[in-house]
């Protein structure tokens, strides 16, 4: 039976492709410089394993080119990649979720669909209206949240101390020199020289 397997129609699923062999002799077709060229820092070994954006040594474009300022820098805190993220919830959907007198904590906003993840922080905002009485926990909450929340007879706690962040020191201008009169020295010298001659006696005539 000819489409019976054997090993003389055995063949692999896909055909082979042997690889390629450099350097062995110029009738190979990859021999002398083995495809790498003439000289030069791409035809020695190691050569290819230079970072990404490597321009030879001259200064690569990423630092030629002006840096704009902007939410993207370090000095733009907490804005930009060093930025702290969490997820907001406003007290209206609570409002919406929640029967008055539950304890709302992030695995109770997950389960609503609320939040999708526990992990990140949870920061409860006060847009909305809050008329139940709900005990909210959460890493932070913003001042007209925790407003509406008590308001409503509700509670809050927080998972995570708030930052106070210290104030910058202005600097006091300093206080104007009161403009101080100097005495006339042509007035003291009148009332010194009067002085001298009514001490001095007066000189008797021969």
């Amino acid at each position: 039976m000819s489409d019976e397997l054997n090993l003389s129609n055995l063949s692999p699923a896909q055909p082979r492709k042997d690889r390629k062999r450099v350097g062995r002799g110029l009738g190979s077709g990859k021999g002398r410089y083995s495809g790498r060229g003439i000289k030069g820092q791409k035809s020695r070994s190691g050569s290819h394993k230079m970072p990404v954006g490597f321009e030879g040594g001259q200064m690569p474009i990423d630092m030629r080119t002006p840096k704009l300022r902007g939410n993207t820098s370090v000095d733009a805190m907490p804005i930009g990649p060093f930025r702290t993220y969490s997820q907001p919830v406003n007290v209206g959907a609570l409002e919406e979720r929640f029967d008055a007198g539950a304890e709302i904590t992030p695995e109770s906003l997950r389960a609503v669909g609320l939040i999708s993840k526990i992990s990140v922080d949870v920061k409860v905002l006060g847009e909305g209206e809050l008329t139940k009485m709900l005990s909210v926990t959460a890493h932070s909450f913003s001042k007209t949240a925790v407003e509406k929340i008590e308001a409503a007879g509700g509670t809050v706690t927080r998972l995570r101390e708030p930052v106070e962040r210290k104030r910058k020191k202005k600097h006091k201008a300093a206080a104007p020199v009161a403009d101080v009169d100097e005495p006339e020295v042509e007035a003291e010298e009148s009332e010194a020289a009067a002085e001298q001659e009514a001490t001095e006696p007066e000189a008797t005539e021969d």
